[in-house]
């Protein structure tokens, strides 16, 4: 599987492949021609009372995934990530975030959860 994540203000490169956006808010201060997005799912993106309640603290990593999968699940939204694994399988595909943090945040859990489909 051909599947990256990647942080929306770096430089997008032509092996990034189909790159989707799964922040639920647009990245401050950069514009649609510069972030070169294919795909904004907002709807992949965390809860705004999830994404407070973790705020990026590595000591909330893994129940702060725990949640996330569960709100996916209920959202009914395991199809759609089903869809980007099955994409990636033919194309890169690069999940992109805005978050400082490159450890710990929902693209790369989201990365892990399609990991395991």
């Amino acid at each position: 599987m051909a599947l990256r994540v990647k942080r929306v203000y770096e430089e997008p490169a032509e092996d990034d492949g189909w790159r989707v956006l799964v922040d639920r808010v647009w990245p401050r201060g950069l514009s649609r021609e510069r972030a070169r997005i294919s795909e904004w799912r907002r709807d992949l993106a965390p809860s705004g009372e999830l994404r407070k309640w973790f705020g990026h603290r590595p000591e909330r990593w893994e129940e702060f995934k725990e949640r996330y999968r569960r709100e996916l699940a209920e959202g009914d939204r395991l199809d759609d990530l089903r869809e980007l694994a099955r994409r990636a399988e033919g194309e890169n595909v690069t999940l992109l975030f805005g978050a400082k943090d490159t450890g710990h945040n929902n693209a790369r859990a989201l990365a892990e959860f399609i990991g395991e489909l």
